[in-house]
């Protein structure tokens, strides 16, 4: 029997669970929370839509790349500490970010912030996993997975209130009482455990991985704020794509690797990450986006904009709930299809979208995404835990969440890139025989165009403010029909994803051949299957001798 990682007994599950979901929820709210106050940003700091792109992005970058080595620490180190320790940093440059000058503060300030809540949900999950029996662990995770899927919306809910009252830095100085409240709680409430053998951090995977991630992005945003034809934007997503792909074979041949590549060899663990970053490419880039339609075209307050989205959390919440039943029932295969299908469907109906689409419309489409992205994130995240042996819970559950946060940082990247050029090809034509006097930056989003429209009403040119009606009607012509570039390249991915799904995830968690969803054979428990799933890792390491040599 391999022994169990070291773990103190818990005050109470209930109590614990509680606190690790509010610590879930306060750092994947920041992946959302600051779209709501993205056009006060451009406005008050002067920010350009890339820089914009970057407030979000840095954050979710380093919160998905440090997630690796945040594993490995929380092993190695305890789960409670490391938690404490990155929810502290995470506080504070949430704080500094609240009160940053420039964009470029923000940016640096909000990439601390992903430093610091990287640690959060392989640290979660994992304590999670020693701390209940393992016939609660699938219960308990579904509702970690609610929490973490309901946070796209209630991010924006939250910062709609605070925009109310408060200035854009609000919406970051609230997680400093949250965390203070909920970490005092945790030192007496959460059990302490760790990993009984210790791994070595491995430097050079991290290098890697956030050098491959950060260059990737870079070059995908830079190709929406230049053109794509442009050897510094394609320059830069290939050196991003070529430095990930040796980090792929520098961790094939360390002893003790940031992430266990070999992972992948398995369907459950691949097609189970691959079909949450698809789902999340999908949410986080598109809710980046419809704020910009319900602030600007709609003429929606920011709470009015929070309000339109609660019907993502009203359904990932029962979703997530209901999906591990559902898998259950019908497998794992079923319910991940289902729920990619329903945000598929949501995003067909937002590409319809017009200036005064009802809002029942809207909010049809946002419940469609909300089932679909609980439903994903319930289903995969115990199916890709399952595979994991306990010594690397922290470290799975890091790539787990790490490739997760990588989609919806390439959603917001190619989202946005793609939105960039479309929305500046098409405002072009109406914006250039008044610039001067407008801005030439007055091209780069609907953001920076109505901005220098409200100027330009004031500005006392009687020929250029009889034209600012005409003005704003092509800018809004221009992004609906950018908005609509963005949902057909969602729809796409999201139905590529469904075949590549409908042939790859498991049908079922057991049956009568072969290995199941979670490597385990029928009617075996959990930790046996976990034996089993390591079996076939150190099988797949006999046949392959340079698996593990450290260059």
């Amino acid at each position: 029997m391999r022994p169990e990682p070291s773990v103190t007994a818990p005050r109470s599950t209930g109590l614990v669970l509680a606190l690790l979901g509010v610590f879930l929820m306060v750092v994947m709210m920041d992946n959302t929370i600051v779209n709501i106050a993205l056009r006060a940003i451009q406005e008050q700091l002067d920010a350009s839509n890339s820089q914009l792109q970057w407030a979000v992005d840095s954050y979710i970058l380093i919160y998905a790349a440090l997630m690796f080595p945040a594993g490995i620490l929380a092993d190695r180190y305890g789960r409670k500490r490391v938690l404490l320790i990155g929810l502290t940093v995470f506080a504070a440059a949430s704080a500094l970010s609240a009160f940053s000058h420039t964009p470029d503060q923000l940016i640096v300030w909000r990439a601390v912030m992903g430093l610091g809540g990287a640690v959060v949900p392989p640290a979660t999950l994992s304590i999670i996993r020693d701390t209940f029996p393992s016939d609660q662990q699938g219960r308990a995770m579904g509702i970690w997975s609610a929490i973490g899927g309901s946070s796209v919306a209630f991010g924006p809910l939250v910062g709609g209130l605070l925009l109310e009252r408060f200035w854009w830095g609000s919406v970051f100085l609230i997680n400093v009482p949250i965390v203070l409240l909920a970490g005092a709680l945790a030192m007496w409430a959460v059990p302490e455990s760790r990993a009984t053998t210790s791994r070595r951090l491995d430097l050079p995977g991290v290098v890697l991985s956030v050098a491959g991630a950060t260059t990737l992005v870079f070059g995908v945003i830079r190709g929406g704020e230049t053109t794509w034809r442009a050897w510094n934007t394609t320059g830069l997503v290939a050196a991003g794509l070529v430095i990930l792909a040796l980090f792929v074979l520098v961790e094939r041949r360390r002893a003790e690797p940031t992430i266990d590549v070999s992972l992948f060899r398995n369907r459950a663990f691949a097609s189970g990450t691959l079909s949450m970053a698809l789902a999340f490419f999908a949410i986080t880039g598109g809710t980046y986006l419809l704020v910009f339609y319900s602030l600007l075209v709609r003429g929606d307050s920011t709470l009015q904009f929070g309000l339109v989205l609660l019907p993502v959390a009203v359904g990932s919440i029962p979703a997530a709930l209901a999906a591990n039943a559902l898998t259950r029932a019908r497998g794992p295969r079923f319910t991940v299809l289902l729920g990619l299908g329903s945000l598929t469907a949501a995003f067909v109906i937002l590409y319809f979208l017009e200036p005064h689409t009802p809002l029942l419309v809207i909010e049809g489409a946002l419940l469609l995404a909300g089932l679909g992205i609980g439903s994903v994130m319930a289903t995969t995240t115990p199916l890709v835990m399952a595979v994991v042996e306990p010594q690397k819970a922290a470290a799975g559950a890091a790539a787990n969440s790490a490739i997760r946060q990588i989609g919806g940082a390439l959603g917001v990247a190619v989202l946005g890139s793609v939105y960039a050029t479309r929305y500046h090809s098409g405002v072009t034509g109406t914006l250039a025989p008044w610039t001067p006097p407008l801005p030439e930056q007055a091209q780069d989003s609907l953001g920076a165009t109505a901005t220098a429209l409200e100027s330009a009403a004031r500005s006392g040119n009687p020929g250029l403010v009889r034209a600012v009606p005409q003005l704003q009607d092509g800018a809004t012509h221009a992004f609906i029909n950018a908005l609509r570039s963005t949902s057909s390249v969602t729809v796409a991915v999201l139905l590529a994803g469904m075949v590549l799904g409908a042939f790859w995830l498991p049908a079922r968690t057991g049956g009568d051949t072969g290995r199941t969803a979670t490597g385990s054979r029928p009617g075996l428990p959990l930790q046996e299957a976990r034996d089993t799933a390591s079996a076939d890792r150190e099988g797949d390491r006999d046949r392959d001798p340079d698996r593990g040599r450290t260059p």
